[in-house]
């Protein structure tokens, strides 16, 4: 940011415009004035930059990390590789089992794609191992913690320093179903009530900008009282903490920090666009980045069609990162097979919401999958495929009598019959 502001255009910008079909001009404009972010740590060695904000197309992130019950590090670099290969744009380490350093130095080691921490879950459990309760910690837990993760090659960090006592206290007099649900939200709130202090990480955050600003790490203001139903859906604190992360933003621009702000949660489908408006007005245009939002709370198993519904409203309507949701959400730890669902499903919203925004090329595959299926060129159509392999094996597996057709319509195929009576051809459908 601060050499984009100087009228630098880095490589890094370049790439990413060559990817988005752009001027390095407009990366770097939007880069200084913090509508675009390119998070890119100066110690991740193997990153394929990327750009999230205006004007660019919609990114996709995946969640991976290991956890107390499945602490073995070793999965979640299959699950690296799936996210990757299925398209995420990148991954969070949100690794709580033991190991967690190792954990996010080998995630990094053989990422290209962005990688984003929690630094808060590294401060609980190292907190408790030292002192027995996460209430116990002390400013210099976190911040050594955050200082490791910046120089291990973090490219975004999620911070829940929206969290002050005027939230907490909004939080407290409204009332919730689910109270909080953000796992770095609710460690952040138990130390403050426990304590009857501020969250440090709002009180000292200067002095976490200038560790971003050392490694060039951007901070992902996160959405510590997001709602986790939809009944907290928009409610004082969510908004009341909305307006800590406006404040947050142009603290961070003002040293040259580049930002991200999260989002919601569990949102009812009419609720969405106008929060996006909201979130654009407060936080003056800073790429948001949101989970989901999931729009209905009963579908367990479910919960990457709920997201996806949520995130194709959210990203057309402004959000410039959809955080992915697994079949798993709510249920378990995600596996390999989730990871690709997940990231499927986000990435048709994300694609969904490039069209409506006519961002440059987005509708290219789309025009050339019509054309395909018009002609019946299967190879072309699993080149203009989101995932060619599912699409090819659904149909090997009910092979049609006919390769000008499929085993749903056979002969009765609406487009074959239209081809032949346009070139004045027999249709022989019996």
């Amino acid at each position: 940011m601060q050499l984009a502001r100087q009228g630098v255009i880095t490589e890094a910008m370049k790439i990413v415009a060559e990817q988005e079909h752009v001027t390095a001009e407009f990366i770097r404009e939007g880069v200084a004035n913090g509508t675009i972010a390119i998070p890119c740590n100066i110690n991740h060695k193997n990153i394929i930059p990327r750009g999230v904000g205006t004007g660019l197309t919609v990114k996709v992130n995946a969640n991976i990390g290991t956890s107390s019950s499945y602490p073995d590090p070793e999965p979640e670099l299959a699950k690296l590789q799936a996210a990757i290969d299925a398209g995420a744009d990148s991954v969070m380490d949100l690794s709580t089992g033991n190991n967690i350093s190792a954990s996010r130095q080998a995630i990094i080691a053989a990422s290209t794609v962005m990688v984003g921490t929690v630094p808060m879950y590294q401060v609980t459990v190292e907190t408790i191992k030292k002192r027995g309760a996460v209430v116990e910690m002390t400013k210099e837990d976190i911040f050594d913690v955050i200082r490791q993760q910046a120089a291990d090659g973090a490219d975004f960090m999620t911070i829940n320093c929206g969290i002050n006592k005027n939230v907490l206290k909004a939080l407290i007099d409204e009332g919730r179903v689910m109270d909080v649900v953000s796992r770095g939200g609710s460690f952040i709130t138990g130390w403050m009530l426990h304590n009857d202090a501020e969250n440090p990480l709002y009180e000292y955050y200067d002095e976490i900008l200038d560790i971003c600003a050392e490694y060039d790490v951007t901070i992902s203001l996160g959405d510590g009282l997001r709602p986790g139903c939809i009944a907290d859906a928009t409610d004082r604190a969510q908004i009341q903490e909305l307006l800590n992360l406006g404040e947050l933003t142009q603290r961070a621009w003002d040293k040259g920090v580049q930002v991200m702000v999260e989002g919601p949660g569990h949102m009812p489908m009419d609720q969405i666009a106008a929060n996006m408006k909201i979130q654009q007005t407060i936080c003056m245009g800073a790429p948001f980045y949101v989970l989901g939002p999931i729009v209905t709370d009963i579908a367990p198993g479910y919960d990457h069609i709920t997201a996806s519904i949520g995130g194709a409203i959210a990203a057309a309507s402004g959000a410039a990162f959809l955080c992915y949701v697994t079949p798993a959400e709510h249920l378990a730890l995600p596996n390999v097979d989730d990871v690709k669902q997940g990231i499927i499903a986000s990435r048709i919203a994300a694609h969904a919401a490039d069209i409506a925004k006519k961002v440059p090329h987005a509708r290219d595959l789309d025009d050339a999958m019509g054309d395909a299926r018009r002609t019946f060129d299967w190879e072309k159509q699993w080149e203009c495929s989101i995932d060619p392999e599912t699409a090819k094996q659904i149909r090997n597996d009910r092979a049609p009598e006919h390769e000008d057709s499929c085993s749903m319509c056979g002969k009765f195929c609406a487009v074959r019959s239209m081809n032949k009576a346009l070139n004045g051809e027999y249709i022989d459908i019996l």
